[in-house]
């Protein structure tokens, strides 16, 4: 699930993946390692779901 909300979130915005992993959480390792079968923990994801709120806040989606 948070595989797909990150997947979506990158093709609507243009973001390569290294680059949300990094603005995200400080991983540019993140969003391939997601696909790979990683289950982050609840504070990693809680991070990850702030971060795509806040982009998309000051982006004015």
């Amino acid at each position: 699930m948070l595989l797909r909300a990150v997947e979506k979130f990158l093709r609507e915005n243009g973001i390569p993946a290294t680059r949300f992993g990094r603005e995200s959480v400080r991983d540019p390792r993140l969003v391939f390692d997601l696909r790979r079968g990683r289950e982050p923990g609840a504070r990693i994801t809680r991070r990850i779901e702030h971060f795509m709120n806040m982009y998309r806040r000051s982006a004015g989606q």
